[in-house]
């Protein structure tokens, strides 16, 4: 009797970039058939070896390797290891494609140089992207999902970068500076915060860098563990403070309010009480 583990997958839609499906999934036995997307396939793989069958070429690619297909281009899709492989999935309408192409100066819908590349820092912002979709959060989702395909068209993409569009006017990120202070629990995703504004969502997040050092969901972050820190010392246990100020569980709230406190939200609690734990 076989003892491989079971193939497993799960797919989902975007949360705040319409045109973008997800998927997240462990292939052992799966083979997947001649076949194509409608959309640019950009598959991150976290372990495992996954191999297939691209424009007369086979590619064989590993950890922190990036399997990139463009739409309508038929390939192959199989296991090259025992274990099969796990991989991240963003399925990315041309048009979403396009427009980020647009936002570095390239020509529309670009082909990449290579259908598959190895390039450890450009998969984990492909990853932080798909982390952020999975939970949900609708601002980090849209601009790291972005941010990422900037950093993969302008590495990978045929031709290079062209002049950048000036960021936007500082009141433009005064006012994104607001709205995101006004809704910290439901923040808009990427393109409605600049709409409301204005701007063009590259633009507006090239203002937001120059002017406070911080993308838009990086400062909304801030603004949240901000105002963590005062419901804790209120009383608010870390739960009830993480479900007010929109991170989706106490884990989120942690991660980000230790990263920028040194200390857990419940240590926080305690030492402000007066009941910090001794020795």
């Amino acid at each position: 009797m076989s003892t491989a583990a079971p193939d497993v997958a799960r797919c989902w839609r975007h949360p705040g970039l319409p045109g973008v499906e997800l998927l997240q999934a462990h292939f052992v036995r799966h083979a997947f058939p001649r076949h194509s997307h409608d959309a640019y396939t950009l598959a991150v793989i976290d372990s495992g070896l996954e191999v297939y069958d691209y424009r007369g070429s086979t590619h064989r690619v590993g950890p922190d390797g990036i399997a990139l297909v463009e739409p309508g281009v038929v390939h192959t899709g199989h296991s090259g290891a025992p274990e099969g492989w796990r991989y991240r999935v963003l399925y990315i309408d041309e048009e979403v494609v396009s427009a980020a192409a647009a936002d570095l100066g390239m020509a529309a819908a670009p082909a990449f140089a290579s259908s598959s590349a190895h390039d450890p820092g450009t998969a984990e912002s492909l990853r932080a992207a798909h982390r952020a979709a999975e939970r949900g959060d609708r601002l980090s989702a849209s601009s790291l999902t972005r941010r990422a395909l900037h950093l993969l068209l302008a590495g990978h993409a045929l031709g290079r970068p062209g002049g950048a569009p000036t960021p936007a006017p500082h009141r433009a990120v005064d006012r994104a500076r607001e709205i995101l202070r006004e809704r910290l629990a439901d923040p808009p995703p990427l393109e409605e915060l600049a709409a409301a504004v204005e701007a063009s969502p590259f633009s507006l997040v090239r203002a937001f860098q120059r002017s406070l050092g911080l993308p838009p969901h990086a400062y909304l972050n801030d603004l949240r563990v901000q105002r963590a820190r005062r419901l804790l010392a209120g009383g608010v246990p870390p739960a009830e403070a993480a479900a007010l100020l929109g991170f989706a569980d106490q884990a989120h709230l942690t991660r980000h309010f230790k990263r920028r406190t040194g200390v857990t939200p419940g240590a926080f609690r305690r030492g402000v009480h007066g009941t910090a734990r001794r020795g």
